[in-house]
């Protein structure tokens, strides 16, 4: 057996991000950046308002009694292009282009008018309620570096800063394979001896939250002929994940026909609980990161070591993200591998562990907003003490 980290390691370093392309920005949502988004123009491109008010030039407000001439108007869109006289205001929008010669917005509930004068309520303050040219980003700005995955924020940002296209990672294309002849596909008879396959379709879904192309390839069943058919429709994924048949028992033909087919591994235990048969080789080529049958464990894995290599794939370097919280109960010491209980947050922000912590008890991973981590030969832990947590996300 072999440390988490040092799988993890493995799996990474058998894996190259997959190839750049151009798309265009309605099509970019989800995808990463292959190059740093750059602003190929200055934003905003003028001196605007930030205000509705009046722009006037600041000394100008020095006098006694303030006192003003309207000379004209600026909109958004519709700037005002003579230059400002003095003494003169000009009535100004928000957004719209600060006239040549002005350099401070007055309010308009500062202004009150007179006649035909205008009378401002403000003392001088150059640059007041002025947003000035490049105050968000000027041309050739590094905006977002290279490896961020494109969001609506993002879209917005790359449109404004006249980028239509953007240069992203393809998006990797993972494969699927369950097995055993105990599966059955959701919406079918199930029998006295069989369960519906499931684990495939929550593995299928966080594939996709990361960003990935999720290819079930369906379920392999206890032959080997099954399992190289299953292996067959892989060729040309990026990477290919299975899950159960990892032992060595008279039905379990997976690791036997990756062997026999010239597979090459480079691990096949970890010392992780749960998660010991999880194994990881190449064959012809493709990636293979074999998870556990057993639904906790495979979900489990998949966000220690899968979520990490998909990553990868699209070009990112994103390994386990823990924090630490106050424990709210006793834990005893850990053994020889690194364990993971399903936890939950108590609303005065400690954490226990479920009471269920079955691999195969997917109802209390569901109950679960985190994943307690207690090191290899980890010392017992009391109540106040601190522990690593792994938070599940999207759990609101």
């Amino acid at each position: 057996m072999i440390p988490v980290d040092v799988a993890r390691d493995r799996i990474l370093n058998a894996l190259s991000p997959t190839a750049t392309h151009t798309l265009d920005y309605t099509h970019a949502l989800g995808r990463v950046l292959a190059a740093p988004l750059m602003a190929a123009r200055t934003q905003p491109p003028f001196d605007a308002s930030a205000m509705d008010g009046y722009a006037v030039r600041s000394a100008d407000l020095a006098t006694p009694d303030n006192r003003f001439g309207l000379q004209g108007e600026s909109a958004a869109g519709h700037g005002f292009r003579p230059d400002l006289e003095p003494g003169s205001a000009i009535r100004i929008s928000t957004g719209a282009p600060i006239p040549a010669g002005a350099d401070q917005v007055v309010i308009q509930e500062n202004a009150e008018r007179d006649g035909d004068s205008l009378v401002l309520h403000a003392e001088p303050k150059p640059g007041a309620n002025i947003r000035h040219a490049g105050i968000d980003f000027f041309e050739g700005d590094t905006l977002v570096p290279a490896g961020v995955r494109a969001n609506p924020d993002m879209i917005a940002l790359a449109v404004g800063a006249g980028q239509v296209e953007l240069t992203v990672h393809r998006q990797p294309r993972i494969g699927i394979v369950s097995t055993g002849d105990e599966l059955v596909e959701p919406g079918e008879a199930t029998g006295p001896d069989q369960i519906i396959n499931s684990v495939s379709k929550g593995l299928s879904a966080l594939i996709e939250a990361a960003g990935c192309e999720p290819v079930y390839l369906g379920i392999a069943r206890d032959t080997p002929q099954s399992v190289r058919e299953r292996f067959a429709d892989a060729a040309g994924l990026d990477l290919v994940v299975t899950i159960g048949g990892a032992s060595v028992g008279d039905h379990d033909h997976l690791r036997h026909v990756f062997a026999e087919d010239g597979g090459v591994l480079a691990f096949e235990k970890i010392a992780l609980k749960p998660g010991k048969p999880t194994w990881f080789g190449t064959l012809s080529g493709t990636p293979v990161l074999g998870l556990p049958g057993n639904p906790v464990s495979a979900l489990v894995v998949a966000r220690l070591l899968l979520l990490p290599a998909v990553a990868r794939l699209n070009g990112q370097n994103k390994p386990p993200v823990f924090s630490h919280a106050i424990c709210a109960v006793d834990l005893p010491g850990n053994d020889h591998r690194e364990t993971y209980l399903r936890g939950q947050i108590n609303g005065d922000g400690r954490v226990q562990p479920l009471n269920n912590q079955d691999s195969s008890a997917l109802s209390a991973l569901v109950r679960a907003t985190c994943l307690i981590r207690r090191p290899i030969h980890a010392d017992a832990i009391a109540p106040g003490d601190s522990v690593e947590i792994l938070p599940l996300l999207n759990r609101d």
